[in-house]
C-alpha cells in the first residue's frame, strides 16, 4: 500500500468526519479508529450526534460528527481542533469549519454541494469555500459520482449506492495516513457478516478513495505515518465506554461466581450496554427490557434479593423515575448498581450530549436519609475498571452504588488492553456462616464493615423478611420505633462511609503547585491535558481529579488544603464544588463552569487556569 510521496511521520493528529445523519459518519470514524488502535496507535474519540431522531436531509441541525484522536504516545482528548475535516455535504462543513486548524486539510464531497444543498446550509453564494473564506488546502472530489461509477457493475439501487460515499472517504483518509486497508477489510466484512455483497461494495469504495488519492497525489505535499511507541506489549481494541461498562460487569460476575441480571428500560446514551449484555447469554448474563423505568430497577432488586449481581442502567430523566425502587434496595440492604450515563438536562434536554449535572442527584435525590456510594468513570477504557469496583463495593458492602458516566465517556472509546482478570481483586460477599443456622436475622452485621450478612432464599435455617417498610435492628420485624428508625439511619450511612477506597492522587507539580485542578469523572483527559501543557510552559499547576465521590477518598482534605489556589472544573454549575464545602470546612475554591453539552476545550482551561493563576 505504499505510495510514491514523501511519508512524514507524525506524533498525533486529530481527523473530524463529518456529515448528513444517515450519511454513516460514526461508522467511518469507527473503522479509521479501529485500523489506527490496531496497528498500536493511541487514540481518543468522540462521536457528536444531533440530537433529532432524524432531521431533514442537508440540514444544518442534521449534521453528525465523529472526531479521532491518534498519537504515537498516550492521548487523553479527542483533541480541541482537528488536522484532517471530512465534510460530506454543505451543511457539514459549514458547521464544522469552527473544528479545523489553520493548517487543516479539508476533504468535501463536490456533488452535495449543489444549488439546493447549498440554500439549506444557509450559503448565499454559490462558492462556500470563498464565502467562508476558508485558507486551508482543499481536496474537492465528485464522491458521489465516483462512488457511482465504482458500483455501477453492481445491482445496488441508487440510494444503496450512496450509503457507500463513507467509504470513500475513509479510504481516502487511510491514503492520506499510509493505513493498511487489511484491518478496514475485516473490519467490514465481519460488520456487514450476514449481507457479504453490502460488505464486499463497501470494501470495493474504501479502495476506490484510497486509490483516488494515490492517483491524484490528493495531499499537497505527502502523507503522514504515526508510529505506535507505546511501552506496554499486549492484544488492544478499539473499545466505547458503554461497551467496557458491560464487560466490567461481566468480570465482576465471574470474580464473584454469581449469575449477572440487567433490568433496564432503553434510554439515550445508555441503551448499548443493555444491547451488549443481551449478546452473552453464554456467559450466564441475563437481560430484561422492562416496560418502564421503575420495573427495570424493581427486577434488578428482585434478582438481587433472589442471589444475582443486579444491574440497572439508565440516564438522568430515568433516575428520577428509579428512585423509589433504588430506596428499596437502600432499606433492604441488598446490592445493586445503578448506571447513570449522564446526558444533558432538565427534562428531556439535549439527549445526545454530554454533561455532569446529575451528581447532587446521585447523592442527593431520593425522599429519606438514603446513603449509596457513587464512583465515576473517567475515561472509556476506565469505564470497565469503574464498573468492576462498583460491582465488588455493592456485593461486599451489601448496598446499591451508583455508576457515574456520561455521553462523551461512554460513546467516546479508546485504545483498551485487555485485562488479566487474575490480577483484578477477589470479590466475597458476606454470606451467612453455618453458625448462624436457625438463630439468623437479616440486619446482623459485620462488625468491622458495617454489612449486614446476606443470605440466599431458599437456604434452609435462615427464613427471613424484607421489605420497604423500617425493620427493627435486632429482630428483622416491622418496626415504628423512633429511637430504633434513628439507630437504622445512622448505621446505613456508617456502613457506607466504612467503605475503603484508594486516596487522590495528586498528578503534575504536587509538591509545590501554585494552583490545583480538581475535577471528576469524564474530564479527567482535558483536566490532565490542561495542566500538562501548563506544566511545559513554566506554570506549576496540579491535578486531582476523582473517582470516588461518596465516600471521598482519606486524604481529600489534606490534598484540598494545601495549595494557595484551588480550582473545581465541571461540566454543571458548581455541584462538585458544593458538596467538596459541605465536606470540607472552610474550603473556598474557584470555579470553572460550563453546561454546553459538548467536552471541555483544552485551549480555553488553560486561558481560566491561567487568569486565577495571575489573580
Amino acid at each position: 500500500m505504499a505510495n510514491d510521496m514523501m511519508v512524514k511521520e507524525l506524533e498525533q493528529v486529530v481527523v473530524r468526519f463529518s456529515g448528513d445523519s444517515g450519511d454513516g459518519m460514526q461508522l467511518a470514524g469507527n473503522i479509521f479508529s479501529t485500523v489506527s488502535a490496531t496497528v498500536g496507535n493511541d487514540i481518543s474519540t468522540f462521536p457528536d450526534y444531533p440530537a433529532d431522531i432524524r432531521a431533514p436531509q442537508g440540514s444544518l441541525t442534521g449534521v453528525s460528527g465523529f472526531q479521532v484522536h491518534i498519537g504515537a504516545n498516550k492521548v487523553y482528548t479527542p483533541g480541541d481542533k482537528c488536522d484532517v475535516l471530512v465534510a460530506m455535504n454543505a451543511a457539514a462543513l459549514k458547521t464544522q469549519y469552527k473544528f479545523a486548524k489553520s493548517t487543516a486539510c479539508i476533504i468535501i464531497d463536490t456533488d452535495a454541494f449543489q444549488k439546493a444543498d447549498l440554500e439549506k446550509a444557509a450559503f448565499k453564494t454559490d462558492n462556500p469555500i470563498e464565502e467562508m473564506g476558508i485558507k486551508q488546502d482543499v481536496i474537492a472530489a465528485p464522491i458521489s459520482q465516483m462512488v457511482k461509477d465504482c458500483l455501477a457493475d453492481t445491482e445496488m439501487d441508487n440510494k444503496s449506492m450512496m450509503k457507500c460515499r463513507n467509504m470513500f472517504a475513509v479510504g481516502l483518509v487511510c491514503w492520506l495516513f499510509n493505513r493498511d486497508l487489511k484491518i478496514a477489510e475485516d473490519f467490514i466484512r465481519e460488520k456487514f457478516a450476514k449481507k457479504p455483497a453490502i460488505a464486499e461494495a463497501n470494501i470495493k469504495v474504501i479502495h476506490a478513495g484510497y486509490d483516488y488519492g494515490h492517483n491524484t497525489h490528493a495531499s499537497v505535499a505527502h502523507t503522514y505515518k504515526i508510529e505506535s511507541k507505546s511501552s506496554v506489549p499486549g492484544r488492544y481494541m478499539d473499545i466505547t465506554g458503554n461497551k467496557a461498562t458491560a464487560y466490567g460487569f461481566i468480570a465482576a460476575a465471574e470474580k464473584a461466581g454469581l449469575k449477572l441480571f440487567l433490568g433496564s428500560y432503553p434510554i439515550t446514551p445508555a441503551t448499548d450496554v443493555l444491547h451488549e449484555l443481551a449478546k452473552h447469554k453464554s456467559l450466564g448474563v441475563m437481560t430484561v427490557q422492562c416496560e418502564d423505568e421503575i420495573s427495570g430497577c424493581a427486577t434488578a432488586v428482585g434478582a438481587s434479593f433472589a442471589g444475582a449481581l443486579a444491574v440497572t442502567s439508565t440516564s438522568g430523566p430515568g433516575v428520577c423515575l428509579k428512585s423509589e425502587a433504588m430506596n428499596l434496595a437502600v432499606i433492604t440492604e441488598l446490592p445493586l448498581v445503578v448506571l447513570n450515563v449522564q446526558r444533558g438536562g432538565p427534562s428531556t434536554g439535549l439527549p445526545t450530549k454530554s454533561e455532569q449535572t446529575d451528581l447532587l442527584q446521585a447523592l442527593f435525590g431520593r425522599n429519606g436519609e438514603s446513603p449509596m456510594p457513587v464512583i465515576a468513570a473517567t475515561s472509556p477504557t476506565n469505564c470497565f475498571d469503574a464498573a468492576f469496583n462498583a460491582c465488588k463495593i455493592a456485593l461486599e458492602h451489601m448496598t446499591p452504588v451508583v455508576l457515574l458516566t456520561d455521553a462523551f465517556v461512554a460513546n467516546g472509546s479508546g485504545a483498551w488492553k485487555l485485562p488479566d482478570l487474575n490480577e483484578y481483586p477477589a470479590i466475597q460477599p458476606p454470606y451467612v456462616t453455618p453458625e448462624m443456622k436457625d438463630n439468623y436475622t437479616p440486619y446482623k452485621r459485620n462488625p468491622k464493615t458495617g454489612a449486614r450478612y446476606w443470605a440466599i432464599p431458599g437456604q434452609e435455617g435462615y427464613t427471613h423478611i424484607l421489605g420497604g417498610l423500617e425493620k427493627d435492628s435486632n429482630t428483622g420485624a416491622i418496626s415504628t420505633d423512633p429511637e430504633n428508625h434513628n439507630l437504622m439511619c445512622h448505621l446505613r450511612a456508617e456502613k457506607v462511609a466504612k467503605i475503603e477506597v484508594p486516596d487522590v492522587e495528586v498528578q503534575g507539580c504536587a509538591e509545590d503547585a501554585d494552583l490545583l485542578v480538581v475535577g471528576f469523572g469524564g474530564t479527567y483527559g482535558h483536566l490532565y491535558s490542561a495542566v500538562e501543557e501548563m506544566n511545559k510552559s513554566g506554570k506549576k499547576v496540579a491535578l486531582a481529579h476523582f473517582s470516588y465521590i461518596n465516600p471521598l477518598p482519606k486524604n481529600t482534605e489534606a490534598v484540598l488544603k494545601k495549595y494557595k489556589k484551588v480550582v473545581v472544573a465541571e461540566q454543571n454549575l458548581g455541584q462538585f464544588a458544593g458538596y467538596l464545602r459541605m465536606q470540607i470546612d472552610n474550603f473556598a475554591p474557584y470555579q470553572f463552569n460550563e453546561v454546553k453539552g459538548q467536552p471541555f476545550v483544552v485551549a480555553e482551561l488553560v486561558d481560566a487556569f491561567t487568569e486565577i493563576l495571575n489573580k
